[in-house]
């Protein structure tokens, strides 16, 4: 590959253009350039923003040249995600009806990117209602995963993370309630970081009202990236206080160094269902990494992680949502319309209770697991579990019954389990097994983003998974 700007890490492109060996101007031509090329194939842009980028980069070199304070994405083209107000830009969630539902105020996530000199150079797609891990919908189309058109790239971050695989912008916004961040980084093959819920400021348009106790515990802004120092990079952007957000923590980006040598434990599977065999390689292949970096790794039975999967499914998707699957019903588009239809089935397979009793039970219990998963964490304070127990998707693998939706929520228990425990969650890239792309998920104590940024250096160091890559069609 020509080494073009577009194809540089982020922290590479944020070094040259504060040296002066670039402008901010160049990356962004650069960008822009690189997704009129790959986007009408891929579709992850939705929004191409192109006047407003050129402005805000040579905004950004002239406060360079005038010697003002600079932020940690000083002239830095990135994406946002269709799900995410923007000021005087359409907040669609990919769905028709909102086409034209303009944002009067940046969301809090997006002033502080705003804040740290980022160019925002696009919208990435979403399924509609942002709820599926397949990107999808009748407003913007289809997203297409750069590695396997038949396969997707995930969801609901599918167009952040198709974008950054395949040099559409060096970090991705996204957001990740159960697994859309840290599932569309597996499926493109790049670094996605679900941050500890309060450390990314969040609050829904007012329209939407004031979050319920899912989202307000579980939902969680964070970025996307082509290695573990970018996504390190659009972490410390974001990860400011915010007073829009009522549950926004002021705490340090690094803690006190861990003790060594540092424990680390691998759960592989819980009982719902074993990972195939090209994921539990990637398991073992990252297992050997760390070892090899001096970690000390041990394989552990921690069951919590499948109580607390069935408790997502119980108190989000099936008591949270009720308003949502009203909307969906309103004005959804047929696949995600069949989609919802296939989980209520597969739902009720899983959880027995969704009354009231059942939804103010599921915290209790929900309290007694996180409880139970710190004071694992205290001898291992960085966990390895798979991203899901299956390799990508192909394409609509939800709609097309509910006996294929059971067996895709059951291969992605770790995605909800983590989301359900509110600890912080990096998907890692391993391997490329079949043609496809092979992640793991590390966890650590709250607020500790740091330790699982140092263990990801150490597995990305001796993976064999390169992006950007060229859209295979």
């Amino acid at each position: 590959m020509t080494d073009k700007i577009w194809s540089w890490t982020a922290t590479r492109t944020a070094e040259a253009i504060r040296s002066g060996d670039i402008t901010s101007r160049e990356a962004t031509e650069s960008v822009l350039s690189r997704i009129r090329e790959v986007n009408p194939y891929v579709n992850a842009i939705v929004e191409l923003t192109e006047d407003e980028a050129l402005q805000s980069a040579d905004a950004a070199d002239f406060r360079l040249r005038s010697g003002q304070p600079l932020g940690p994405l000083h002239g830095i083209p990135v994406t946002t995600k269709i799900n995410t107000d923007i000021a005087g830009h359409a907040t669609t969630n990919s769905v028709p009806e909102f086409a034209n539902d303009i944002a009067d105020e940046d969301h809090p996530a997006i002033e502080n990117l705003r804040d740290a000199g980022a160019v925002f150079v696009g919208r990435s797609n979403t399924p509609s209602f942002s709820i599926r891990w397949f990107t999808d919908n009748e407003l913007h189309g289809r997203t297409l995963n750069p590695w396997d058109a038949t396969r997707t790239p995930g969801g609901s971050s599918g167009g952040a993370a198709a974008a950054v695989a395949s040099g559409m912008g060096f970090i991705a916004h996204g957001n990740d309630i159960g697994g859309s961040i840290r599932y569309p980084a597996a499926s493109c093959g790049v670094v996605g970081l679900r941050p500890t819920p309060g450390r990314v400021p969040d609050w829904p348009t007012a329209r939407l009202g004031a979050p319920l106790l899912g989202t307000q515990n579980m939902q969680v802004h964070g970025p996307l990236a082509r290695t573990v120092d970018d996504v390190a990079l659009g972490f410390s952007a974001l990860a400011k206080w915010h007073a829009k957000d009522p549950f926004s923590v002021p705490v340090p980006l690094e803690g006190e160094p861990l003790e060594g040598p540092i424990r680390v434990g691998v759960v592989r599977s819980v009982g719902i269902v074993d990972p195939t065999p090209a994921v539990d390689a990637a398991i073992t292949q990252a297992v050997a990494s760390l070892e090899d970096a001096g970690y000390l790794v041990e394989e552990i039975d921690l069951s919590l992680f499948a109580d607390a999967w069935r408790l997502w499914w119980q108190v989000v998707q099936g008591i949270e949502f009720e308003g949502l699957g009203k909307l969906i019903e309103q004005y959804g588009d047929e696949a995600i319309r069949k989609s919802a239809d296939n989980q209520f089935a597969a739902m009720h397979r899983i959880v027995s209770g969704f009354e009231l009793s059942d939804y103010v039970g599921g915290y209790a219990q929900r309290a007694a697991l996180v409880r139970d998963l710190q004071l694992a964490l205290q001898r291992y304070p960085i966990l390895v579990l798979p991203i899901s127990a299956e390799q990508t998707f192909e394409i609509d693998a939800d709609v097309r019954d509910a006996d294929r939706m059971e067996e895709v929520i059951k291969a992605q228990w770790p995605m909800m389990s983590v989301a359900a425990l509110s600890v912080p969650g990096l998907s890692v890239p391993v391997t490329v097994a079949n043609g496809l792309p092979i992640n793991v998920q590390l966890l650590g104590r709250r607020f500790r983003e740091d330790t699982l940024f140092a263990a990801g250096r150490e597995i990305e160091s001796r993976a064999s998974v390169p992006t950007p890559i060229e859209p295979r069609r």
